[in-house]
């Protein structure tokens, strides 16, 4: 099997960091370490002048030719943000990003110096672990034994563990044709028109979207488990617990069997959403935090009802798993390719949290789809996770995406 564990921190060496010492400590010690390769990052993406401000301390990061200049004050800033002790702690040590204080409202920038931030994300990330911004050209894609990789293959319960674990850890995604049977999700798609009703906005287990014709719709049944009895059956076959097995890292769904848990998610796919959150843009699971402790988990998509270009279908961009990249949208310099998934009716989808993905809006059909995740083994508490989730939660009450598009 082909490991996708790539964390590089533990819970356990969180604190609280004095953003006084850290500045005039640590930040200049990392410079002399990683200025290089954050330098070479600034210039692939175009940062301009960042300047951070907290508490009562604040200073400029300035990209020049082959080093990042640390400059007390924000006079040379091209865009300026503002934090709070909580939340620069949270950045520096990977637990939050610039897009969850963003989506939370904890910081406020128009929309221009927005992206701007979201540029630095990859760099600030560099000059503190050392790990170099995405450059084109790094990443292949090969077959066990050398040759070139289909990156448009799909996989049936025939084909061997191996042979798909190699696939996942090369692109990030799988595509599984035929995983579960059409009279199981025709079974799950009346469960999810008997449920529907159950669910009401604002109920903290649901999510919801206008659409153009002036209907609220319910677009996200969580706790699906508890609707459905078919659905608990499906958590516990063992072709979902092989998905799980494929990387070799001890992945599990962490469900105990209640209904107390979100062990799985149902979604509709309304046609023509005007307001909330149904389609999501370009981003990676861990676009909100907590890369470093918890990458890659693994979500599972089930495709109740087909998708292609007219339903709704998901896209990933290969190999972008194995890339310090911007984390939301797509940078225009990016070279990695763009793969559509199109699915029939009991196929299911699978991309890893670091893998760039989005939901195609339906234009002639909707589409409904389950997803669950799956984690790998963790002791202990996890750092900031009541805050991340408590930001993606209500996503949807404070954000309305546009239909998904690639970033001009």
């Amino acid at each position: 099997m082909f490991s996708v564990d790539v964390r590089s921190r533990l819970d356990s060496d969180v604190d609280q960091i004095d953003p006084d010492a850290w500045i005039d400590d640590q930040l200049p010690l990392l410079l002399e370490q990683n200025s290089l390769i954050a330098s070479e990052g600034t210039q692939i993406l175009g940062c301009r002048p960042l300047g951070i401000r907290v508490s009562k301390k604040s200073f400029t990061l300035i990209p020049l030719e082959r080093e990042i200049k640390l400059e007390p004050g924000v006079s040379n800033a091209s865009v300026i943000v503002d934090l709070d002790e909580i939340s620069f702690s949270d950045l520096v040590q990977d637990i939050q990003t610039p897009q969850s204080l963003a989506t939370s409202k904890v910081i406020d920038l128009p929309l221009k110096e927005h992206f701007r931030f979201l540029k630095w994300w990859p760099v600030i990330r560099a000059i503190i672990d050392g790990r170099s911004v995405h450059k084109p050209g790094e990443i292949d894609f090969l077959n066990q034994d050398g040759g070139s990789l289909d990156l448009n293959r799909s996989f049936t319960q025939e084909d061997s563990d191996e042979e798909i674990s190699w696939f996942l850890s090369q692109t990030g995604y799988l595509h599984l044709k035929g995983w579960w049977s059409r009279e199981l999700m025709a079974e799950i798609s009346n469960d999810m028109d008997g449920a529907i009703e159950k669910y009401e906005r604002g109920d903290g287990r649901s999510w919801w979207a206008k659409t153009e014709d002036g209907k609220d719709r319910c677009v996200r049944l969580q706790y699906f488990q508890s609707q459905s009895e078919s659905v608990k059956r499906l958590l516990r076959e063992g072709q979902h617990e092989r998905i799980a097995a494929i990387p070799g890292d001890g992945h599990s769904i962490a469900w105990n069997g209640s209904n107390d848990e979100n062990a799985i998610e149902a979604l509709v796919k309304p046609i023509g959403v005007v307001e909330g959150i149904s389609d999501l843009p370009w981003h990676k699971d861990c676009s909100l935090g907590r890369h470093s402790y918890d990458c890659s988990s693994i979500t599972v998509g089930i495709s109740v009802t087909g998708a292609d270009s007219r339903s709704g279908q998901l896209a990933v961009v290969a190999g972008s798993h194995r890339a310090n990249l911007q984390p939301n949208f797509i940078h225009p310099y990016l070279d990695l390719p763009i793969v559509n998934l199109p699915t029939e009716t009991g196929d299911v989808t699978v991309h890893l949290s670091c893998t760039l993905h989005m939901s195609h809006p339906p234009t002639e059909t909707e589409r409904r789809v389950m997803y669950s995740s799956f984690v790998l083994p963790h002791k202990g508490k996890k750092i900031g996770a009541d805050r991340i989730s408590k930001v993606r939660e209500e996503a949807y009450l404070k954000v309305s995406q546009a239909p998904s598009h690639n970033q001009d």
